[in-house]
């Protein structure tokens, strides 16, 4: 091809393509991008938070260590619905989730002060709930390394499988 060929052909391209260019709708301008929703909040933190801003000695802040709540807590915090913002059944749920895992369970030693909603003492911890605690943290973290467990061993299960078909490829192809 000649010169004059290659520039003729380059002129006829650029002519096609302003034409498609030109018959094409304009492009659409970029929608900003769309807020993402926040996520949905737990129900249970949701009932701790007023929990935690106003009877902030028996609901510390994290990092600070749980303490010991006193026997019937809920019927106190009940009479403070209003107060809170709350309904009695996300107190409930709330105080519920409060008194479940480790950090509420390590608090449970013997003889440990139990605290009524202004932080005062109301009671202690007896050596049965103690050992109840303990046995709770115990089985909670062997719940924890099972779910690990299981969950190590469904994304090592696919590698394997991979494994396996390509051995009896392998074995096929020697043969």
């Amino acid at each position: 091809m000649s010169f004059e060929q290659l520039a003729a052909l380059r002129d006829r391209l650029r002519a096609e393509k302003e034409q498609q260019q030109a018959s094409a709708p304009a492009p659409a301008k970029r929608k900003p991008p769309q807020k993402t929703k926040p996520r949905e909040l737990d129900p249970a933190v949701a009932a701790i938070w007023p929990l935690q801003k106003h009877f902030p000695l028996a609901f510390p802040v994290n990092p600070a260590p749980k303490v010991p709540l006193k026997e019937g807590i809920f019927k106190d915090a009940e009479q403070h619905l209003e107060l809170l913002g709350i309904t009695r059944e996300q107190l409930k749920l709330g105080i519920s989730t409060w008194c479940r895992g480790n950090r509420y369970w390590t608090s449970m030693v013997e003889n440990a002060p139990r605290l009524d909603l202004n932080g005062q003492p109301a009671g202690v911890v007896t050596a049965a709930q103690a050992i109840h605690a303990k046995r709770q943290a115990a089985q909670q973290r062997n719940q924890e390394r099972r779910k690990r467990a299981q969950a190590k061993a469904q994304t090592a299960a696919p590698a394997e499988q991979g494994e396996a078909a390509v051995e009896p490829a392998v074995e096929q192809a020697a043969e």
